[in-house]
């Protein structure tokens, strides 16, 4: 018998929603029934979109605390309520930590940390007054558990979402549940920018031991189990979504006599 996970009626906000992984997330809600709320500053290029169903997109700065409240106050008002936060808006340009000063990295982690504690508190004072709770998921990454160079200030952030997440979950707990996606490289439309040509992309995705970056679906699908109810026991929790992780370098350095 096939498990179907059903978010009809449910409400969903993702942040960042309007393209790459936020949209691949967007996407899986939609599919799952959720309705679906996307926020970022700008408009998408085109409508977020699954299985005939439209994300709607309102515009938010996230970095506005006034703004992020009164923004989570009209989803209450206009959706009838709030079951599920996605903090997926994020990133970080690179940058070698002698190349900037503190306020240039500053800026990093109150993107990627300070952003998302804003929107999870705003949520939070829909979500306590339901008699459902709801379901609060970071978007996280493995840079905030191994060395960034490039994106220090950024891996810090990632590292203390996570930290930020598992304190959440218990001081709002049983209500509310807060978890973890730690994700590992994703292809979408920007990865050229990092990683160069198809020939390029290939030759990462060789380097994670599934032998291929991840899909913004798949993002979407291990949200979708989170915001649900088959995932009801799970908070404060890291779901580790990267393939494997990175094969060790010294495998591919060490040589065998034979």
């Amino acid at each position: 018998m096939a498990v179907v996970i059903d978010l009809s009626g449910s409400v969903a906000v993702v942040t960042g929603g309007t393209r790459g992984v936020g949209a691949g997330i967007a996407r899986g809600l939609l599919e799952a029934g959720a309705d679906v709320v996307v926020c970022a500053r700008r408009p998408p290029e085109k409508p977020v979109e699954e299985a005939g169903r439209t994300a709607r997109f309102l515009p938010l700065d996230l970095r506005d605390a006034d703004a992020v409240t009164a923004f989570f106050q009209q989803v209450r008002q206009e959706h009838g309520g709030l079951d599920t936060l996605v903090n997926n808006a994020g990133g970080t340009p690179y940058r070698m930590l002698a190349e900037g000063g503190a306020q240039r990295h500053a800026r990093v982690v109150e993107l990627n940390l300070l952003a998302p504690l804003t929107a999870s508190l705003a949520a939070y004072e829909v979500m306590r007054a339901q008699p459902g709770g709801g379901s609060v998921v970071m978007v996280g990454s493995v840079s905030g558990s191994r060395p960034s160079p490039g994106s220090a200030a950024y891996g810090a952030a990632k590292a203390g979402l996570e930290h930020l997440a598992r304190s959440m979950a218990v001081e709002w707990a049983p209500l509310v549940r807060v978890n973890t996606l730690v994700l590992g490289m994703v292809r979408t439309e920007l990865s050229h920018l990092h990683y160069g040509d198809e020939d390029g992309i290939a030759a990462v995705g060789r380097t994670v031991p599934l032998g291929r970056l991840a899909d913004p679906a798949e993002i979407g699908a291990a949200c979708v189990f989170l915001a649900s109810d088959r995932a009801s026991y799970i908070t404060g929790a890291s779901l580790l979504v990267h393939g494997g992780g990175e094969r060790p370098a010294f495998l591919d350095a060490a040589t065998t006599n034979k």
